[in-house]
Formats: C-alpha cells, structure tokens, sequence
C-alpha cells in the first residue's frame, strides 16, 4: 500500500494528546500525520482536530477547505448536535467524525486499566475510519490530478472543483446512474465523456441503480463504449429502431439489420442527452430494459441481454415533469441515481480566464502559447455569457480569428460589435453570492470586510508571482503595509489572523 502523508491541525491544546495518539495509530496504517506549520497546500489531504464547534473552527475549516480536502474530528463529550454537524460540511468539510471522551475511571472511581483499554480501542477505531476516507480521497486526487481530467474538465474555482471531484468519485468507485442537470453550454457532454473514461462498466463487480445488467456479449465491439444519443432529433418513427435496432425486412425502408443503442452501448455507457425530451411511450420502453436487462430488435423475437451504465442530461426541470405528468416518476427515479449540476460560468468567474487560455491553445497551431493582454483579460471577465463555456469559446475564437502576428492577444482583436459600450460594472453578482454566503455562516461585517481584504492579496500575490512590491502597486498600498499584513497571517499562523480563535 502506497505511503500517504496528511497534515494534522489541533485548535483547542487540550486536545493535543489525543491528536498524538491518533498520528500513532495512522503511522501504524501507513498514513504520516504532521502537524500543520504552514498554510494548507493546494490538493493535500489533512485532519482538524476540535471539541467545540463555534464560528472560529467554522472560519477555520472554510479557510483550510479551499485548499484541501479535510477530515474534521470532533473529540470528547457528546456528539455535535445536528445542525453544527451540517454547518460543519457546509464550512467544507470532507467529512465529520466524533471521538467519544473515554471513562477516566475504573472499578469505585479509581484509575483503571480498563480506561485505558477503551481509549486505545477508541483510537485504534477512529484510526481505520479516517484512514478509510484518506485512501479514497487520495485515490479521488490522483485521478483529478490526471491529464484524463485536465484535459477534459478545465477549472480550478472551488465550485468546479467541488463538482469534478463528486464526478471522479462516483464515476470511479460505482456504477450508479448518473442524471446531469443544468443550463446549456456548462458542460454535460463532457462530464458524461469524462465518467466514460474513468468507468468500466464491463469490468466492474456488479451493476448499480440504473444500470442494465446482463452477460450476453457485445457484438464483437470493444468494450467500454461511449454511445451517444440525443432525444431532440428522435423522429416518433424511427425512436424504437434508435433503441432496439431491428431485423431486415422490419418496416419500410429496413434493407438491412441494425443495431440500436442498446446493442451498441453492452459494456460501456449509454449516454441520453436532454432524455427530457422522451416521448412517455419511449419513456416506458426504456424503463422496461433497464429493469429487466434485456432488450428485443423491432422485428425479432430473441431477447438479447445488454449491460450498460446509464448517464442522461438534461436542461428541463424533470421533477416539474414528473409532477405534471410529462415525465414518468418511475424513470426518472431510476435515471437519477446520482445527480449533478455543472454550474453556469457566473458561478466560476475564477474559471474565465483558464479556460480562454485552454480554447486558445487548441486553436492556435500547434497548441503554441499565446498571452491575453490585460485588457482583453478584463473584457473576458466582465462580459456576460448566456451560452456559458459554450458561449466562451465562441467568443475566444471570434477574438482569435482577428489576430494576426506573434505577441499577445490585444484589445483591438476583440470584433467591433463585441465592444462595451461603457466602463464594466462591478460588484458583480458572484461577489454578491460570496458575500450572501459569508452572512448565511455567520461571519460579521469586520470578518467579512478582512476575508476580502485577505483574499485580494494572496489571489494579486499569485498573479504577481509572489512579488511584493508589485503587488502592492496593484493593490494600491505600500510595500510596507502589505508586509505587515504578510507578517500577521505567519504570527496567527496557518491562515489569514481573523481565521483563528480569539483570546477569551
């Protein structure tokens, strides 16, 4: 087993010696736990340790979680109560576990061996079940960290990231059905393309919810295949024959035997896009193979088994359609074994600017790398997009196609009737959602005010390549002010100094 190293984070000092006795049980399990000198690097793994949940541990956790993947433990007493275990995940932990407080005493109130016993079984417990998660969050990381998924899925906003990573896990580690959701343009083909590489429905123990099993062979065509089929063109005519496939001679027309999707897809992924445009009697056919596993050509009748990892999408509100009848309840109930929702560009505003430098370099020839000057930057940035990364794109290569020589992409580029008309506006309303969602956790208004100050800096500081000075120009303050603010997150350590517990 591969050697994984975590950090590990104490708040409160009393809880010190538990936090030792489970980096002991780890090391024993081939997980290194450290303490955490430094802020969290981006994509490791680590544990935060605490007993009482309050608004310092939830500001904590957030500021760890953007960067990491975190096992937050709570120790001693009784368990949280409900709403702070959710508030707890909300502030973007992985996952909560709890460490009971062991009996300090044994037989008539005396110190005991028996106190002792429990409190290493407790350890030695709570040690398997972090180790359990650590491995899978690992195994999840490598898999992002992969060219298959940087390649395919580009973005590093934490919402994207939050997504990408659900979609790794699940595309990974189950064969459940998959409904993607969501308005168009935000990348449902490519999340469906993504679970397809990471999946092996063939070789997976086992089928999932919404799959459709079976052991009959795949026509001599490789295993693993992506078929793809979109319900928009589906003519009432010619659907069953999409789906089922059908013998020669069939219906009008049928000069030869076809397969359908159902054939084609045996071993991989049928991937149904908008499936909400499924007429109710195709509808009911569909249901009928997904359960019963098998599936008979129009004109034929041999049953043929299929086996196969469902993923649909869709722009419509099925659930609507479900509730006024447009869309069978039993279906959708066995499409949606998990749901996910790529969110619209407004959500990852971050993911702008990434994602033109990835559209340019696949237009430009030979990938070479070209820069955007920083008014084109600011273009990209402040413009709206209706079509979302689809809408993007567009605009990228409308903007590529007018550039000629080397240098950078210039303002001049983007076309005439593309041009703002005014100054852009800001506050935007992504900054508006991230203020929204510091007030629904509690934070006050000096909180606030220094988290944004705090997020400035570091977000100028790596665009600045850590250069101080520079960034201070940008920011519009002293060298000396920035180095000070500098100074106060080392001395608060492992963060920006509003994030630790205050002094009582």
């Amino acid at each position: 087993m591969d050697a994984l190293a975590v950090w590990l984070l104490v708040v409160e000092p009393a809880q010190q010696d538990i936090g030792q006795r489970l980096v002991d049980e780890l090391d024993k399990l081939g997980i290194g736990a450290r303490p955490l000198q430094a802020p969290a690097a981006a994509g490791s793994l680590g544990l935060l340790l605490f007993q009482r949940w309050d608004e310092a541990v939830a500001a904590q956790l957030a500021l760890l979680s953007a960067r990491a993947t975190v096992l937050a433990i709570a120790c001693g007493g009784a368990p949280l109560a409900t709403d702070a275990m959710w508030a707890a995940l909300a502030a973007g932990a992985a996952d909560l576990l709890h460490w009971p407080a062991a009996p300090r005493t044994g037989t008539a109130g005396l110190p005991g061996a028996g106190a002792a016993d429990r409190g290493a079984d407790l350890a030695v417990a709570l040690a398997a079940q972090a180790a359990a998660r650590l491995r899978r969050w690992q195994a999840v990381q490598r898999l992002m960290e992969s060219s298959a998924v940087q390649a395919s899925l580009v973005g590093d906003s934490p919402a994207w990231r939050a997504l990408v990573r659900n979609v790794v896990e699940v595309a990974a580690f189950s064969q459940s059905s998959v409904l993607i959701t969501g308005e168009t343009g935000t990348g449902k083909e490519q999340i469906a393309q993504l679970i397809h590489r990471l999946g092996n429905a063939r070789g997976s123990a086992g089928g999932g919810s919404g799959g459709s099993g079976g052991s009959g062979g795949s026509g001599g065509r490789p295993a693993g295949e992506l078929v793809v089929l979109d319900c928009t063109t589906l003519s009432s005519d010619l659907a069953g024959s999409e789906f089922f496939g059908h013998e020669r001679g069939a219906f009008t027309g049928a000069a030869n035997a076809r397969d359908g999707a159902f054939a084609l897809a045996d071993g991989g992924i049928l991937f149904l896009d908008e499936v909400g445009e499924l007429p109710l009697p195709m509808q009911a056919q569909l249901l009928r193979v997904i359960q019963e596993q098998k599936y008979k050509r129009i004109g034929s009748n041999t049953w043929q088994p299929t086996r196969f990892r469902l993923v649909c999408a869709t722009n419509r509100d099925l659930e609507a359609g479900v509730a006024d009848g447009s869309f069978r309840a039993d279906l959708y109930y066995r499409i949606a074994g998990w749901r996910c929702r790529p969110p619209p560009l407004r959500e990852r505003q971050s993911d702008i600017l990434p994602l033109a430098e990835h559209f340019i370099r696949q237009l430009a020839p030979d990938g070479a790398h070209c820069a955007l000057d920083p008014a084109v930057q600011a273009y990209l940035l402040t413009r709206d997009y209706p079509g979302n990364v689809r809408d993007l794109r567009q605009t990228v290569a409308r903007i590529w196609h007018r550039h000629c020589g080397p240098g950078p992409v210039t303002i001049g580029d983007v076309p005439p009737d593309e041009r703002p008309a005014g100054a852009p506006v800001w506050p935007d309303s992504c900054f508006a959602n991230a203020i929204r969602h510091a007030v629904d956790l509690g934070m006050g208004l000096g909180r606030i005010t220094q988290a944004a100050g705090d997020m400035a800096i570091q977000l100028v500081l790596e665009q600045e390549d850590d250069n101080n000075q520079r960034a201070a120009a940008r920011l519009g303050v002293t060298d000396r002010a920035l180095q000070l603010r500098r100074k106060a997150w080392g001395e608060a350590g492992n963060g920006a100094p509003h994030l630790t517990r205050p002094t009582p």
